[in-house]
């Protein structure tokens, strides 16, 4: 029998992921939090049930990373913050499009590039939460739809060849869904270039060469960024990778036989990687 999140019956992929996001929450959520960032994804939703199981988060002030994450602080009832006002902040929760060994990660997929970076780098600890797809041995190994680049309008152009210079497939600048005419405009106003580059060896290295490029305002390569990523599998498992190389699977086991399972427990069922 499945569980239910919300009256809804879960799949065995969406109790990892869930499993995955509780975990992330246990393990990572200080003892006297004032400031918490919150990232955006399907599966971030699951960390903000968690969060609001925790005795006074009323208190807590949340930061979003874009539109959609300050929407489901709103909706949750939470505390809205910026972080023009709240620079220092405990901990973030967010999603990636890949992330590799290293734990170095691709993210912007979602066109909220600069403030992930943003608020990923005001905090003291950074923490990922995906399903199994997002887990990579090197950055571009699942991840084809290239580095998304937070970029002013006015200079994309320059850009594009510039970043062909750099070896990138074929960037293009990335176009609005449908029934929206024209590109994709981040919150703050910028165009998005999606640069594909195959598999990224050194990310440290291209980040810094893009990042130098007039115009650029963001890189989607979040290095030497992340705490730990929290990864739920189809098969029901959860992989948990951390900085201090403390690498384990939850069994799937463990996940099925209970939705709100601490992470001490999870733990306890752990398997090395």
């Amino acid at each position: 029998m499945e569980a239910k999140s919300n009256g809804i019956e879960l799949s065995s992929v969406e109790m990892a992921k869930r499993m995955a996001c509780h975990m992330a929450v246990d393990e990572n959520y200080p003892k006297h939090p004032k400031v918490i960032g919150i990232g955006s994804g399907s599966t971030v939703v699951y960390v903000v049930e968690r969060l609001l199981t925790k005795p006074g988060v009323e208190n807590v002030v949340f930061l979003p990373t874009g539109f959609q994450s300050k929407e489901l602080i709103v909706s949750s009832g939470l505390r809205l913050g910026d972080p023009d006002c709240y620079p220092d902040v405990d901990v973030c929760f967010d999603g990636a499009d890949e992330v590799d060994d290293s734990l170095q990660c691709i993210k912007g997929g979602g066109a909220c590039l600069f403030q992930e970076k943003l608020i990923g780098f005001l905090a003291k600890r950074l923490v990922i939460v995906a399903d199994s797809r997002k887990n990579s041995h090197m950055l571009g190994e699942h991840w084809k739809k290239g580095v998304p680049i937070e970029v002013m309008p006015m200079a994309y152009t320059s850009i594009l060849p510039q970043l062909v210079a750099l070896g990138a497939l074929e960037p293009k600048l990335r176009m609005g869904a449908p029934g929206k005419a024209g590109p994709v405009v981040t919150d703050n106003g910028n165009f998005i270039i999606d640069a594909s580059f195959g598999l990224i060896k050194n990310p440290q290295e291209l980040f810094e060469k893009i990042k130098l490029l007039v115009g650029v305002v963001e890189v989607g390569i979040f290095c030497n960024m992340i705490s730990a990523a929290y990864f739920g599998s189809g098969d029901g498992s959860v992989t948990v990778k951390k900085a201090s190389g403390d690498n384990h699977i939850i069994p799937p086991t463990v996940t099925a036989a209970a939705t709100e399972v601490d992470a001490v427990v999870a733990e306890q069922n752990a398997e090395p990687l």
